[in-house]
This record gives C-alpha cells, sequence and structure tokens, in this order.
C-alpha cells in the first residue's frame, strides 16, 4: 500500500473507465487494481512472474455461446491457430463448438484435449503428408481442399468415406476500410470459381467414391467489421455452388463463410455484430437460393480471433523509463516482440493499463516498447499512463487473446511466457513458462 491509497486527495491520475468491448468480461477495476475471474492481477504478477498471459475462462464461454446462439447448433467451429491451447480446446469442446485445425501439430493438441474427431475440420493451404495421415488417422469430419494435387493425395491415404469441402476463391475482396483481405487470389490457394478449375475438382471428388463433396468453403480476410463483404461472398458462393449442382447433380448443402470478424483494439474501434449479422444473413441467403432454384444449404462459421481475443490479458514489468522536455515517456517492457509479434508485422496497437497503484503525476502521452531493440517492438504509442510510471510497475495489455502465444518465438533467446487461466477466484497454469533448458534441449551442438 502506497501514501496515494491511504490519502487518495494525492492523487493526480485517475483510474482509466473499463472499455468494455476491450477487457474480459469479469473484468473490475478496484481503486488502483484490475480484477479478472476474481484474481488481481499485480498478484498473479508476482506469483507467476512477467511476462504471463491470463486468460479469462469466463469470457471464453461466453463468446462461445453468443456464436451459438447467433448462427445456430453445430454451425460454429473454432479456428485453433488463434490461440492452440489443450486447456481452451477442452472449454470449446465443452461448448459444443467444432475445430478447425492447420496441421498435425494441432490435431496432436486436440486428441491431447479429447476433442470429438467428428466435429474437426483439416484446413490449410498446403498441407503436408504427416498432415493428411494424421487427420485420417484420428477420423476427422471434413477435410477442405484447396488445390487439384490436393485430391488425388487424399484419394490414396482416405480407406473410409470422407467428407470434403472446397476451398473457392472469388477474386479481389476487401470487405471494409478497416479489414485485411486476405490476399490476392495468385497469392493463395484455392480453386477460382466460375473456372474450369473448380470444374475439375468437382468432376474429381464426385467421381472418387471415398470422397463426398458436401459444400464450399470462404475466408474473406481479417478484422471485418462490416456486413457487405460477407453478404458479397454469400450471394457469389451460391451463384458457384447452383452452377456446380446444375452440371454435376448432386445438391451442395453446407456453405462456409469462415472467420474474420473484428475485433476492437483500442476504445473507439468497431467490433463486429455478430447479432445484427444473424439476423439478416438467413434472409440473403434463402433469396439467393430461391432465385436459383436450389435448396438452402448449412450456413457455418470459423471464428478464432473473435473468440479469444477479449479474453486475454498480458501482463509486464516496466524495465526502464525515459522522459524529454515536451512531457513524453517512453517505457521499456519486459516482454514484446518474442511475447506479441503482432505490432511489428501488422502495425497492431494495444490498450494498457497501470495496475496495483495510483499514479501521482497527471498522465503523459507514453510509448511503450519492448526488450528486444527492433524498430517495430512497439506494443503501444502516445497512450495516457501515468506520468512517474517507474521501473517494477506492472501493465496489463488488453486484447491479448488472439495470435499472441500462438505467435510467439525465442528470439533472442528469450523464453515464451506461461499462460494462466482465471475464473471465481481461482488460478490455473494451463501452459507453463518456458525455460531455457527447454530452449538448450533442442540445440545439439
Amino acid at each position: 500500500m502506497t501514501l496515494v491509497d491511504v490519502l487518495p486527495s494525492l492523487r493526480t491520475s485517475l483510474p482509466p473507465r473499463l472499455a468494455p468491448d476491450l477487457w474480459p468480461y469479469t473484468a473490475e477495476r478496484i481503486g488502483p487494481e484490475l480484477y479478472v475471474g476474481g484474481v488481481a492481477l499485480s498478484e498473479l504478477a508476482a506469483r507467476y512472474a512477467t511476462p504471463c498471459y491470463v486468460v479469462d475462462e469466463v469470457d471464453v464461454r461466453e463468446r462461445c455461446r453468443e456464436y451459438r446462439a447467433a448462427f445456430g447448433e453445430g454451425a460454429v467451429s473454432y479456428a485453433a491457430r488463434a490461440f492452440p491451447s489443450v486447456g481452451l480446446l477442452r472449454w470449446f469442446a465443452e461448448e459444443g463448438l467444432g475445430l478447425s485445425v492447420c496441421s498435425a501439430g494441432e490435431l496432436a493438441l486436440a486428441r491431447a484435449a479429447g476433442f470429438p474427431a467428428d466435429r474437426i475440420a483439416l484446413h490449410g493451404d498446403a498441407k503436408s503428408p504427416q498432415d493428411l495421415r494424421a487427420a485420417l488417422d484420428y477420423g476427422v469430419g471434413r477435410v477442405v481442399i484447396t488445390s487439384l494435387s490436393e485430391i488425388p493425395r487424399l484419394a490414396a491415404e482416405v480407406r473410409g468415406r470422407q467428407q470434403v469441402l472446397l476451398r473457392v476463391l472469388l477474386g479481389p475482396a476487401k470487405a471494409d476500410a478497416t479489414s485485411v483481405a486476405a490476399g490476392a487470389d495468385e497469392d493463395r490457394f484455392g480453386l477460382s470459381a466460375g473456372t474450369d478449375e473448380l470444374a475439375e475438382a468437382v468432376a474429381r471428388v464426385v467421381a472418387h467414391p471415398n470422397l463426398e463433396l458436401i459444400g464450399l468453403d470462404y475466408f474473406l480476410g481479417s478484422q471485418v467489421a462490416r456486413f457487405g463483404g460477407y453478404e458479397m461472398a454469400l450471394r457469389r458462393l451460391v451463384d458457384a455452388m447452383a452452377a456446380l449442382s446444375h452440371r454435376f447433380g448432386p445438391h451442395l448443402r453446407e456453405l462456409s463463410l469462415g472467420g474474420g470478424f473484428a475485433v476492437p483494439y483500442r476504445d473507439g474501434d468497431g467490433g463486429f455484430a455478430v447479432e445484427a449479422f444473424a439476423s439478416r444473413w438467413p434472409g440473403v441467403l434463402r433469396v439467393e437460393c430461391e432465385r436459383h432454384g436450389i435448396p438452402v444449404p448449412r450456413l457455418t462459421v470459423t471464428p478464432g480471433r473473435a473468440l479469444v481475443a477479449r479474453a486475454g490479458i498480458a501482463l509486464y514489468r516496466v524495465l526502464a523509463v525515459r522522459r524529454n522536455a515536451a512531457g513524453r515517456q517512453l517505457a521499456a517492457l519486459d516482454g514484446g516482440l518474442s511475447d506479441n509479434p503482432r505490432p511489428a508485422l501488422y502495425g497492431a496497437r494495444y490498450t494498457p493499463m497501470l495496475i496495483g497503484r495510483y499514479g501521482t503525476v497527471p498522465d503523459r502521452p507514453t510509448t511503450l516498447v519492448g526488450r528486444h531493440g527492433e524498430g517495430g517492438d512497439v506494443i503501444a504509442r502516445d497512450v495516457p499512463l501515468a506520468g512517474d510510471l517507474h521501473p517494477g510497475d506492472v501493465v496489463a495489455v488488453a486484447d491479448c487473446g488472439a495470435y499472441h502465444y500462438a505467435m510467439a518465438s525465442n528470439y533472442n533467446l528469450v523464453t515464451r511466457p506461461p499462460v494462466v487461466s482465471v475464473r471465481a477466484g481461482q488460478t490455473r497454469e494451463l501452459i507453463r513458462r518456458e525455460t531455457l533448458d527447454d530452449v538448450l534441449t533442442r540445440d545439439l551442438g
């Protein structure tokens, strides 16, 4: 406890309000402390050290239920690439979601979690022989085919009846000004709609006795906040589905719109209105199918970031602080590029908060940099933080549940942080902190 806690009149830096779209479902600011799942995060930082990833289990489960209510039972799968963890996969299985994996490694996590095989789909632009064998050995429910060459490789390995979808490319598409396009078609694998390539893929799959074509799969992009791109994709996918059904006979019964639903990272960022979209898409789909005279397929989605981003917080300690005459301050954290490469890769910026004490100096524009000395190693730029920030302070950073642990590295031979879940005042270490022995064991000299 500090003098400021005893004499609040000395406080000159007000505790920030919690923007509900940025912080976990159970986050609560009480005095200078931030609680998540009933656990004080500064105490958690002391117990597990920093950097540390914290995950609100209640938030993850609430997001699952929101998407299931919006899209229906059996229509939502989690993209494991966003946050691969045995503990999290168990939560998704318990909440009735399916699972999308892109590698034998992600499938191994699913097996360790006991995830039902029939609710798993194997995605991936380029699947290795090991990926295919692992998926077929486990008996995954679906395989998403992305190229003509993948069909004979899958056919050579499959033993029983295997359901497949075809990944479709629809040409250039950017949903809105803030979204990140999936990439130009020439840089991606998939089968171009309205071409001989897609028709040939359908013909090959339909001709194979052990492959059952059930639908089409599509990915619009990331951080999509508006409906327009998805609705346009729906119309074009139904066009493709109708053309294929009329030409080859069987009616495809599933359309997968992928994920990409936007998550806000700073106050004022736009998110994706799940319930509003859920009330619109059935009408769009029905009208388009009626226009073509085909049955209405089931629509499925595969969110990743949208289910886990807000649930995660990263905890750091301040190592050093510099201030200039203009009133700005620069603070170095004990993590950065190695545990969150997204700022360097995409220019992503985050919302930090000082926890555990009040500031006694008014907030200053503050830039938080990582420990790695790289130009892109910036967690947050020009954000308001206490003007007396000093070494040893704990900073909590919001929206760190997606593509943080998944993309973490050993750059500068820094070990990766632990993952700790919180719920109802209890903590559980889902993934332990990596040690130098873990890293060095792989170096055979």
